[in-house]
């Protein structure tokens, strides 16, 4: 708890800092060159305060890139995260914001390769065997296709930027295991096989994270007992309508802040 207070008190002071140097020029040679990659968990969908300039990419000026940036005055920020990217848009629209100067980057993608939005509609509207058929199928691509494919993207990743710390940020579940959601309900054989989902995108992450030996940040257990429809929830639920199943304030503050500052710290 002290930590979660620590962290937040920090993202508070980071967020006023961000206000009040909005439109400040870069400052010396000596910051670090950081770049923001990857979709809407990246992007900060479900912190709110987004950036009007970002349109439909919703770059939050609270998700964990700009929250690291304002917390650490070194780093200065290029962030091209945009909600829905898959790999092919990071690859078209982003990467180029890398270059041999960059020395940092973050990345979180995947979800919108695996179909998370299509699965999570299936386990909505359709009964526990369809939930489960959808579930399987889009873990089986997570752990195989999808693991190679962004080994494939880090590759490349390195290549632009050779001389990076790259730290690349999974997914959490999204459920907890008990409580009511709100709008439509959702038993726990439901709650368990989009969960086991979740749990298919890490592992798929980890594996390929590990493969070209970039740093991967588990975020799950930093998350665990605050899913959707939960006591304490740090992850939107069923009525917050395009932000439903992302990250709340909190959760992008004491998970992934909370996480990328254990690991760059």
């Amino acid at each position: 708890m002290r930590r979660l207070k620590s962290v937040v008190t920090s993202a508070v002071l980071a967020f006023g800092a961000l206000a009040a140097t909005a439109g400040t020029p870069a400052q010396a040679a000596t910051e670090v060159r950081y770049v923001a990659l990857g979709d809407s968990y990246a992007s900060g969908v479900g912190a709110g305060h987004y950036d009007s300039a970002s349109g439909d990419c919703k770059r939050s000026q609270l998700g964990y890139p700009a929250l690291w940036a304002g917390v650490h005055d070194e780093y200065q920020l290029t962030d091209v995260s945009c909600s829905g990217a898959t790999m092919a848009d990071v690859r078209a629209n982003q990467l180029s914001a890398l270059s041999t100067d960059t020395d940092a980057v973050t990345l979180t993608v995947g979800g919108n390769d695996a179909q998370f939005s299509s699965v999570v509609q299936a386990c909505l509207t359709k009964d526990d065997a369809y939930c489960k058929t959808a579930t399987d199928w889009m873990s089986y691509y997570a752990t195989h296709q999808m693991a190679d494919e962004l080994a494939a993207l880090y590759r490349d990743i390195k290549a632009r930027a050779p001389h990076a710390e790259i730290a690349v940020l999974g997914y959490p579940q999204a459920l907890s295991a008990t409580g009511t959601c709100p709008v439509i309900d959702l038993g726990s054989a439901k709650r368990g096989y989009m969960n086991d989902f979740a749990d298919a995108l890490a592992e798929g992450t980890k594996a390929a994270a590990d493969k070209e030996s970039v740093t991967f940040i588990d975020v799950r257990d930093a998350f665990q007992g605050h899913g959707a429809c939960g006591s304490d929830p740090w992850i939107n639920n069923l009525s917050s309508g395009t932000e439903v199943f992302h990250p709340t304030l909190a959760g992008y503050i004491a998970g992934y802040y909370g996480e990328l500052d254990g690991a760059w710290s």
